[in-house]
Formats: C-alpha cells, structure tokens, sequence
C-alpha cells in the first residue's frame, strides 16, 4: 500500500532536519572547508544523491544551517549587556553565566559556538598583528574587557587578545560538550575567572 501524502511529507521533513542537525555537528567539528559532502553523507546515513535532493550545494546547506542557529539572539544579548550602567565585573559575570548555561543545557548552542568560530578560522579576517578579528562578538567582549581594565577589575593585556582567549576558552568546551561524554564543565566563576583580576 502506498504512503499517504500526509506520510510521505512527514518524512521528508524528518529527514531533512536530521540532514541539518547532524550535518550541524560534523561542520561544528570539521569546518566548511574540512567538510566533503561524500563524508558528511556516510557520517549522516544518508546517500550522497539523498542529501542533493534536500539541498543543492554545500554551500546551501551550511548557509541554511547557519542562518538556522545565527538568529541574533545572543548577539543582542552581548550588545545589551555592554550599554548596562553596572561594573565590567558583573558584566563578564553575567555573561559567564549566560555562557555556561547554554553551553550546559543546549547542544544547538554549543555547535553555533563551534561554527562561529570555525567561521573565524577559515575567513583568516586579521585585521592586525594583534589578532583583531573583525568579528562583533569580539568587539562587544573587547568593549567590557576596556571598561573592566579602566575599573581596575580585569586582567591586563591587549583586550582583543583577551577576548580571543576568553571565546577560546568557550570554544574549546563548545567542543567537549558537542563530542566528549566524559569530561567535567567549568563553572561560570572559572570561565569569568579568564578575565577577572578576583574571579
């Protein structure tokens, strides 16, 4: 007996959101140019010719992915918490918190992380010796990073390479989170620790 309409549309869009969560991952950890569309069918289950009929190019699918976990969200959040009239230290702490929440509770969150930052990788966008990436999420951290210097309650040290070190330090538990069973979190207080004089 034939699949019904209904059946056969329910399928389709299961399989496609399987294609898109778990071709998520495997670009989380390989990057876009790490990435062969060969590879990333046999990692998914699928045929490479199935994976065509759901998305043309790997170009449309990693856009398509991106777009999916880039809603803006977060950055409104960063660009929000830099305006408050509070200490660069509650700052980074709220941030720290905010962070290792996500990062705890949310694979989706773990894996924008990841490519956010393979992103960067890959685009090679230095804009000085100093590792200034043209990147909003460092300048927004770069933004706290100087008040808290200017407060005299965070680290000193170029505060863009404090920022790359901070978003590295977030990257490389995105990573543990989206690809190791076994390993222990930080705390918010260990992450803001990166940044804070006091911790």
């Amino acid at each position: 007996m034939p699949k019904s309409k209904e059946r056969c549309e329910e399928i389709r869009t299961k399989t496609r959101s399987k294609i898109l969560h778990d071709s998520m991952l495997y670009f989380a950890k390989n990057g876009f140019a790490g990435t062969k569309i060969s590879d990333l069918a046999k990692h998914i289950g699928i045929g490479q010719g199935t994976l065509y009929i759901y998305f043309k190019s790997k170009e449309e699918l990693f856009h398509e992915i991106f777009t999916l976990i880039n809603s803006g969200k977060d950055m409104k959040e960063l660009k929000m918490l830099t305006r408050l009239p509070i200490s660069a230290n509650k700052k980074i702490l709220r941030l720290s918190r905010s962070i290792m929440t996500k990062l705890t509770q949310d694979e989706i969150y773990a894996a924008k992380i990841a490519l956010n930052t393979q992103m960067i990788f890959e685009q090679k966008d230095f804009v000085s010796v100093e590792t200034t990436y043209q990147s909003e999420l460092y300048q927004m951290t770069e933004k706290i990073i100087e008040q808290g210097q200017k407060e005299g309650s965070v680290v000193e040290g170029l505060p863009m390479k404090l920022a790359d070190y901070y978003w590295g330090v977030v990257y490389l538990y995105a990573l543990k989170k989206l690809f190791t069973t076994n390993y222990e979190m930080i705390s918010e207080k260990d992450l803001a620790r990166v940044l804070l004089i006091d911790g």
